[in-house]
């Protein structure tokens, strides 16, 4: 171990919260990706205060860290590349405040995401950031890599919730930025330049998060076709109408059949496509809007159109949703998962493009996602005992990336860049942005030691 005797000088200073047993750094490792390497140590720091002394001292000795939440990123973003110190912040876990009168929230960044978004909504208050993974993520996470869902197409990501943040900078400094107020123009957004910043910049130990009022009511359809084709024009007719879904998502043939064999449900197993649209507002005008938006999607003669009304009926349509990702597992073939974006006018060329790349590399291709704001995860399946099967893979993602890059998208959209990606960061941006991230990181942390090895 590089750090050996630094490291046992840190146990000593905190004793309660730095481990060095082999089965604990096991269990810090790794991510939901593929990558894995053993920290040196593992900090589970109690408070900010904490957080500045490991910070101090790793910055003193020139240690590696690596903050990680709850550990369930796709990408290999906590992965402690280099040794050092994995740095957990899951015993910072409290709701310190809901304030139904200022509309703000001050959680540390532990608090699970869905466990949140309850106790907001008991209170009649909404925090619409819902990532798929919430009943299993943490908020911290969360801001880390600005986390999305099928909500972002009417509410916005993350960083549109986040109104201030408390850092500790790799110095060991403790920051506070932004504040409580909707609008605050005192000054750059610094906060927001921690949102998405994936561990790179800072930890960040609290967050103030902006909650709006919980819309009373809320109805859905969950829609069968017999081409994607279809399928996408009836979204793009809802939106020529002036309707504005808060979730519009859509699945092709593959995920479906996954679907119904976990699901059991034999509906899906006659469709190409599927697409579920939810309203939310007031009772009245969410049941007259969705009666509007169901004569529009009829007009592409769907197979079946399923309706939802109420929290209850419309969770057991997202229940299904929710299980696309499991039933792609479920095939037994690993799934290589990218959350790439591209222009809501392109949604059509992408999935005409993925089905190219399969006839193309032999390899399945499932696509499913959120249609609405041009996020579709874009699922390489992958056989690895299958001989070839791992280059024709690399070769198929390159060609994926190639595409989305000039077709004016994104490489990532809500997981990050992390490890699983970073071969097609310089791709993905200019060469004056990367200059512009390395001076950023440079003077926030002069010696790299914040999750060092990644894109930046």
């Amino acid at each position: 171990m590089k750090y050996l005797h630094q490291l046992r000088q840190l146990k000593k200073l905190l004793p309660s919260e730095i481990f060095l047993e082999p089965a604990t750094l096991e269990k810090y490792a790794s991510d939901k990706w593929f990558a894995v390497h053993q920290p040196d140590t593992v900090a589970l720091p109690r408070n900010a205060k904490s957080v500045s002394k490991i910070l101090t001292f790793a910055h003193k000795y020139k240690i590696p860290v690596t903050p990680r939440g709850a550990g369930h990123g796709y990408v290999g973003g906590c992965v402690p590349v280099q040794g050092g110190i994995a740095l957990s912040t899951e015993r910072m876990n409290k709701i310190l405040e809901i304030n139904a009168k200022d509309f703000v929230a001050v959680v540390q960044p532990a608090v699970n995401t869905a466990e949140f978004q309850q106790k907001c909504e008991r209170r009649r208050l909404f925090y619409p950031p819902d990532p798929a993974s919430r009943a299993n993520n943490s908020l911290g996470g969360n801001i880390a890599t600005n986390a999305g869902g099928p909500r972002c197409l009417k509410y916005g990501v993350t960083r549109d919730y986040v109104l201030g943040l408390e850092v500790v900078l790799a110095s060991g400094n403790i920051v506070k930025l932004g504040g409580r107020t909707h609008k605050n123009k005192t000054g750059f957004d610094l906060h927001r330049l921690f949102v998405g910043s994936e561990g790179l910049l800072g930890v960040i130990t609290e967050a103030t998060l902006k909650l709006i009022p919980l819309p009373p009511f809320r109805a859905n359809l969950a829609v069968g076709f017999g081409s994607m084709n279809a399928a996408v024009r009836a979204l793009q007719s809802v939106f020529a109408a002036g309707f504005l879904p808060c979730a519009a998502e859509l699945a092709d043939k593959f995920t479906l059949a996954a679907a119904a064999k976990r699901t059991k449900s034999p509906r899906l197993l006659d469709c190409k496509a599927h697409l579920i649209v939810e309203l939310d507002g007031q009772e009245k005008s969410v049941c007259s809007e969705i009666t509007a938006v169901e004569k529009i999607i009829r007009k592409q003669n769907p197979l079946f159109v399923d309706h939802g009304s109420g929290n209850e009926q419309c969770e057991a349509v997202w229940q299904i949703r929710r299980e696309f990702s499991y039933a792609l597992r479920d095939t037994g073939l690993t799934k290589l998962n990218e959350d790439i974006v591209v222009p809501r006018g392109k949604l059509q060329d992408l999935f005409e493009f993925a089905a190219r790349l399969q006839k193309k590399h032999g390899l399945q291709i499932a696509c499913f996602g959120h249609a609405g704001d041009g996020n579709i995860h874009t699922n390489v399946m992958v056989d690895y005992n299958q001989r070839g099967a791992k280059a024709s893979a690399e070769i198929c993602l390159d060609e994926l990336f190639r595409w989305v890059i000039a077709s004016g998208g994104s490489i990532t959209g809500e997981h990050g860049i992390g490890l699983a990606k970073k071969r097609w960061w310089p791709q993905a941006v200019s060469t004056e942005s990367q200059k512009l991230h390395y001076a950023v990181k440079n003077a926030l942390d002069p010696h790299g030691i914040l999750n060092p090895g990644k894109f930046v």
